[in-house]
């Protein structure tokens, strides 16, 4: 099968195409012969040494396909069958072998292609909307990178528990693109004050919530822009790590800070599961809507990761094998 690898850490141009011996499912696992694979940015950082791997390692963590083989002891999954995974690095290949109980099925209302664009993605806006923290009818919530992949899904499901959306693009395109999942307030952080914008959209109270998975360009303004108790969710480092800081500078409005991955709230089979019905419920419902935005063929995993970082995509992005 083909498949990508790095055998050391950097740029893009680490990602190498190479042929492997399709895997064969051990006790407890699944063989999956992949439809699409979901390009994240948490990939970028295995490429990159940010969160370093054991290499040389095929990248990727999700993908959704059908199940070619099963392994011993499986009783969760037969042939046939539409699941996805998220979470077992080696997703960039045609197939892999991943254990059942990190595997979910795929109901027939969603297609094995929004699937893969949404899985790793959408449970991070599950993990972050329904329990990282609680956002509820009335909540006012700053969602950074709208127009990106977990952004627009964020904006979505935040209007659907019923709070108002402030989020941040940066250009015209974007702002066309957050005011049409329904943002209330779309700031262009490219031409506009982020902090001094959410002071005047509320009132000088500021948000109960900051999702910033943007990091080091947006930490400053993000915590300006939380209401007194209010609660900084940096929970991705697309513009570089959040810099060093004083607890004290969370004094001024008693600041929460949380730095949450996802895997420690899918941990369990029984979270996975209740992760993704929820996930799937709010897209079967159509509450939310994924935009596949671009898509490569997977020996192109080099120009989609210089997509990705260049922030040259809307949506989720694919690789398709």
């Amino acid at each position: 099968m083909r498949a990508v690898q790095i055998t050391q850490a950097g740029g893009p141009e680490v990602l190498e195409v190479v042929d492997l011996p399709t895997p064969t499912p051990g006790p407890g696992q699944v063989l999956i012969r992949h439809q699409a694979i979901g390009l994240n940015y948490i990939d970028t950082y295995h490429r990159s040494g940010l969160y370093p791997i054991k290499l040389p390692a095929t990248l990727g963590l999700e993908a959704a396909g059908v199940v070619e083989a099963v392994g011993d002891g499986v009783t969760r999954f037969k042939v046939g069958d539409r699941v996805a995974y998220n979470g077992a690095l080696g997703a960039y290949a045609e197939a892999a072998a991943v254990a059942a109980d990190r595997v979910v099925g795929v109901p027939d209302a969603v297609s094995l292609e929004v699937a893969a664009a949404v899985l790793l993605k959408g449970m991070t806006a599950e993990f972050l909307v329904r329990r990282c923290f609680h956002v509820k009818q009335g909540d006012t919530v700053l969602v950074h990178a709208a127009a990106g992949g977990v952004g627009q899904i964020l904006v979505q499901w935040c209007k659907h528990l019923g709070a108002t959306v402030i989020a941040t693009v940066g250009s015209e395109a974007k702002a066309a693109i957050a005011h049409d999942l329904g943002a209330d307030h779309v700031i262009d952080y490219s031409k506009e004050e982020v902090a001094g914008q959410v002071a005047e959209i509320t009132g000088g109270q500021g948000v109960a919530v900051v999702y910033d998975g943007v990091g080091k360009d947006t930490w400053a303004a993000s915590l300006a822009s939380l209401a007194r108790r209010g609660v900084m969710v940096t929970f991705g480092n697309a513009s570089g790590p959040v810099p060093p800081f004083a607890p004290l500078e969370l004094g001024g409005k008693s600041l929460f800070v949380t730095r949450p991955k996802l895997f420690d709230y899918i941990a369990t089979t029984e979270e996975l599961d209740d992760s993704a019905d929820a996930l799937f419920g709010v897209l079967a419902s159509g509450a939310v809507k994924i935009d596949i935005g671009q898509t490569f063929p997977l020996e192109e995993a080099r120009a989609a990761h210089e997509a990705l970082e260049g922030r040259r995509t809307t949506g989720a992005t694919l690789l398709l094998p």
